[in-house]
C-alpha cells in the first residue's frame, strides 16, 4: 500500500464513491481547478474522506473535506498519510 494517494487513485475514488467517470491525466492537468469542474460536490468529496479514513486507518485533516480542487485535496491528504506514517 502506498503512502501517497496519487491523481489515478483519487480519479478511481471519485468513481466508486460519487459515481463520476475522470479521466486521471485531465485530473492531473487540470489539478488547480474546481472539484465543480470535474461533478463532484461536498458530499461527494465527504464519502472519499471516509474512504480514505477507513483504507489507512486514520483520520484525514478536517480541512480535506472543505477542499476545493484536486491538488489542494492531495496536498492535505498525503500530509496527513506522511505524518502518520512517521
Amino acid at each position: 500500500m502506498t503512502d501517497r494517494l496519487t491523481y489515478a487513485e483519487l480519479a478511481a475514488l471519485m468513481e466508486k464513491r460519487a459515481g463520476l467517470t475522470v479521466d486521471p491525466l485531465q485530473l492531473e492537468l487540470r489539478s488547480t481547478a474546481p472539484f465543480a469542474d470535474f461533478g463532484l460536490d461536498s458530499l461527494g468529496l465527504l464519502g472519499i474522506v471516509g474512504e480514505l479514513e477507513n483504507r489507512y486507518g486514520t483520520p484525514m485533516p478536517p480541512d480535506a473535506e472543505r477542499c476545493k480542487t484536486p491538488k489542494q485535496f492531495l496536498d492535505q491528504v498525503n500530509g496527513a498519510l506522511m505524518t502518520a506514517g512517521a
